[in-house]
């Protein structure tokens, strides 16, 4: 099986100071010209889902109301699958750049949680202007800004 090298580059604070992305010392220098960067896309490890168990787990009971029963993972964004990567979008809120830090309006991940990389979001290779959908999540918000008042308890079986 080919292998591949992963090493985080810091982690997701999740507390009462809000939500923050905390890079490691080594990485600050990443974040040069980075002050124009108003969204970005983080990706990060679900790591209490690095197990052999959720990451052969190929087929899920629906989390989502109105979808079919079963979904494969792939059709999903459940923590457990092959390779427990996540990926979100994210408002930056202000940078902290002497200590590394990226304040987040938002992030679905959970306090300590590994950052694997951060990308700049780029409407021009980001955005979708009329994405195609399952009809049983077509009334889901149309983008980051209309999900934040979205009641999604009307989405989750959970």
């Amino acid at each position: 099986m080919e292998q591949f090298y992963l090493k985080s580059i810091g982690k997701i604070h999740v507390d009462d100071k809000g939500m923050r992305l905390v890079l490691d010392k080594e990485y600050i220098p990443a974040l040069t010209n980075f002050q124009d960067s108003g969204y970005i896309n983080v990706f990060w490890w679900f790591d209490k889902c690095d197990n052999s168990e959720s990451r052969t787990k190929l087929i899920e009971k629906s989390p989502y109301k109105n979808a079919p029963e079963i979904l494969g993972t792939f059709a999903t964004r459940s923590p457990e699958r092959p390779n427990p990567i996540a990926l979100t979008c994210s408002y930056v809120t202000y940078v902290d750049y002497q200590n590394g830090i990226i304040g987040l309006a938002y992030i679905d991940a959970d306090n300590g949680t590994p950052i694997l990389d951060i990308k700049p979001y780029t409407p021009s290779l980001d955005r979708v202007e009329n994405p195609l959908v399952p009809e049983w999540c077509s009334n889901w918000p149309k983008n980051v800004e209309e999900s934040g008042d979205f009641n999604w308890s009307t989405v989750f079986n959970f």
